[in-house]
């Protein structure tokens, strides 16, 4: 009815706030007008800015999540659609970053459940002998999804990277490839390491 397409409006516009200007930004007013609405309905809807702000957040994290299906044995698919999505969403990531940067919990608390899940996906390939476990499942997933967004907002130095550039394909190219050698890394046996392994430089007289 008409409550719910006003906090669909409200939600709307409230997004769109917190992506530019963060929580302690943010302004309530601007909101109702851009709504629409009056401001105090925002408060009868959401109490505060704060649990706005947590509404706001939880529906682009269910949005993100349904949006980018993991699969442990294509952890390079899944970097292409972080990297795509990411992408095409910069205000997602730019409200990603804003909840990082003032420490909003409840973002890594909706979001560290579905980590973990992915975490187990992995460790149970590694248990199998499908995925090596030179690098623990934690980090591995964690490095890759940070060079997927390497040229999004949420990278403290996306904003110095150029938009046009990310889009550009040879960029996505060069991200599978940084990810493919990732886990080629965690892959590598033992004997693959020693072969690779730089070679040990005699210390110069004197400085034994």
């Amino acid at each position: 009815g008409n409550a719910e397409a006003t906090k669909t409006r409200i939600l709307a516009a409230a997004f769109a706030e917190f992506a530019a200007h963060g929580v302690a930004g943010a302004r309530v007013d601007r909101i109702a007008a851009q709504a629409g609405c009056n401001k105090n309905l925002i408060y009868v809807y959401f109490s505060d800015k704060e649990q706005l702000f947590t509404t706001v957040l939880y529906a682009q994290l269910e949005h993100v999540h349904r949006t980018l299906p993991f699969a442990p044995d294509d952890v390079p698919g899944y970097a292409t659609r972080i990297f795509e999505y990411a992408t095409a969403n910069p205000d997602v990531m730019r409200l990603l970053a804003w909840a990082g940067l003032e420490r909003k919990t409840e973002g890594v608390v909706r979001r560290r459940p579905r980590f973990d899940e992915k975490v187990v996906a992995m460790r149970k390939l590694q248990a199998d002998g499908s995925l090596g476990d030179l690098i623990p499942p934690q980090p591995l997933l964690t490095m890759a999804t940070a060079i997927a967004t390497a040229w999004s907002a949420a990278n403290p130095f996306g904003s110095l990277l150029d938009p046009i550039t990310a889009k550009n394909p040879s960029r996505l190219r060069s991200l599978v490839h940084a990810v493919v050698e990732l886990l080629a890394t965690a892959n590598a046996s033992d004997g693959d390491r020693a072969s690779k392994a730089p070679k040990r430089r005699r210390a110069p007289q004197g400085a034994q």
